[in-house]
């Protein structure tokens, strides 16, 4: 679960909470600009800022400043000695802001969970100081929530929506909201019910396509974002394709994987991955080529599928591939 959603769940029962994030990081320090943690005020911890001493000052003050509706920026210096000292693998500077999370700003993490559920782009920006405090989201429409901004700021910062780490400059942090990167299950059997598990423990957006409801279903599929059911050949055009999709295509026979895969390559996607031997492979890719398929797109399949860890049962397989969808999402 995303930590807006977290904090949305938290203010929808009443209950508040602190909103650590780093916004200053040099040297080795484990987590980089950008990485929160949400403390609520029943002392649970969600997310990281980097564990271990970064994680324990942040949580001690988090603790303190709890309830008085105000900021505190921690600066945390780890030397090389006290590295050593203290057994850390990193070291580093770090400046974490934490702030604090009321009611009052219900309908800008609302809107910051609902833009990135549905994997749209936004900027949060929060401005902070010793008596001064002010949250406010502008979403892909320009338009704002929260506390508020110019026209003329809206516009100053609209160049920020596709940097990949929040700028900071005079106690303002700019942050680009990550969207979830939407993942494609073709196939709604066992393999596609590990994957789909796995994948939302990863932060993609899962949706499941199959032409079979006793199969495509929230019982099998709890965590999915999304069932489909359809015939594979019929939904393409009901799929939103932007170049940034992750599509695994595991259904239950050759034939089904060579039309989603015809149909997948005809379209801009982050990665495609088919399931298969090595011979079925080599059959469908071949067929592709008959079918005109460009052969830098047929070249762009990740198949067989997964990282290459001797996978055998369908637990071991959807860790292989899932494996490989991370690292994709992770190359620049």
């Amino acid at each position: 679960m995303d930590i807006y959603e977290i904090i949305e769940k938290y203010l929808s029962e009443g209950k508040t909470g602190i909103l650590a994030t780093v916004i200053y990081r040099a040297g080795s320090a484990p987590r980089d600009v950008g990485a929160k943690m949400f403390i609520g005020e029943d002392g649970k911890i969600y997310g990281t800022v980097g564990g271990g001493r970064l994680e324990s000052d942040a949580y001690k003050e988090a603790l303190r400043i709890m309830g008085k509706s105000e900021t505190s920026l921690l600066h945390v210096r780890m030397d090389g000695r006290e590295v050593a000292a203290e057994g850390m693998l990193c070291g580093g500077d770090v400046d974490i802001l934490l702030e604090p999370v009321s009611a009052g700003y219900t309908d800008v993490y609302k809107n910051i969970s609902s833009s990135w559920k549905k994997g749209k782009r936004g900027l949060i920006v929060t401005k902070f100081g010793q008596h001064h405090f002010s949250k406010s989201f502008i979403d892909c429409n320009l338009q704002y929530k929260g506390d508020v901004l110019a026209e003329e700021e809206i516009a100053s910062l609209e160049k920020h929506f596709n940097d990949t780490k929040p700028f900071v400059s005079d106690y303002v942090v700019v942050e680009p909201l990550q969207v979830s990167s939407v993942l494609y299950i073709f196939g709604a059997g066992h393999v596609s019910q590990y994957i789909s598990k796995i994948a939302k423990l990863v932060d993609f957006y899962v949706v499941i396509i199959d032409d079979r409801t006793e199969f495509a279903n929230k019982e099998r599929f709890p965590e999915a974002d999304e069932i489909i059911v359809n015939d594979f050949g019929d939904i393409f055009n009901n799929l939103n394709f932007t170049g940034n999709e992750f599509v695994t295509i595991v259904t239950r026979g050759h034939a089904y994987d060579a039309d989603v895969l015809r149909e997948t390559l005809k379209r801009n996607v982050r990665y495609v991955g088919m399931i298969g031997s090595k011979r079925k492979v080599k059959i469908i890719l071949d067929y592709m080529r008959k079918c005109g398929i460009d052969e830098g797109a047929i070249e762009s399949v990740h198949a067989p599928i997964g990282l290459s860890i001797n996978a055998e049962t369908p637990q071991e397989i959807a860790v292989s591939i899932v494996a490989e969808l991370i690292k994709v999402r992770g190359e620049a």
